[in-house]
Parts: C-alpha cells; sequence; structure tokens
C-alpha cells in the first residue's frame, strides 16, 4: 500500500493532526481527524440520513470531525483521487 500525502491541517501544533492522504492502487481517500465525541457520534449513528437505510454506525466504521479549513486540502485529495482513479481505468 503507497499513500501519497496531500496535506495536514495547517493550524496543527506538532501533535496529533488531522491528515489526507490518497492511497496509490485504489484511489481511496485516507483521512485522519478528530474523533467525534459522544453527542455527535449519537446524533450521526440514530439519524435516518436516506429513506430505508438503516441507523447506525456499523462496528469497522468511525465518525471522524475534519475541520472546514482544511476544505481546500480535501478538495486537492478529491482531485488526485478522481485523476489516479481515471488513470486506473484507462489501464485497464
Amino acid at each position: 500500500m503507497e499513500l501519497r500525502f496531500v496535506g495536514m491541517d495547517p493550524n496543527t501544533g506538532g501533535e496529533g493532526s488531522p491528515t489526507v492522504w490518497v492511497e496509490e492502487e485504489s484511489a481511496d481517500l485516507v483521512l485522519q481527524g478528530e474523533a467525534a465525541d459522544e453527542l455527535l457520534t449519537a446524533l450521526v449513528g440514530s439519524t435516518e440520513w436516506v429513506a430505508g437505510h438503516k441507523t447506525g454506525i456499523p462496528p469497522h466504521e468511525r465518525v471522524i470531525r475534519i475541520p472546514a479549513r482544511m476544505v481546500p486540502i480535501l478538495r486537492e485529495a478529491c482531485d488526485a483521487a478522481e485523476r489516479a482513479s481515471a488513470a486506473r481505468r484507462d489501464v485497464r
């Protein structure tokens, strides 16, 4: 597995920083962020966001919070993932 670093929270203090990567082979976004607090996790887990879709957070998933100031970094990561995904389709 190879990760392409895209960026980290510009306001980081040098410890535990929200960070964004693109996984090269799958073109998936990989995010590190602050774990959601209990209130946010409960809200996400108990709300039916899409009609008919089961509520709850599966054991293998987590809710994380990414600061709004990282939106440009996420856009850059989305663009990189989209390019990588298109390149993979062109090779097949």
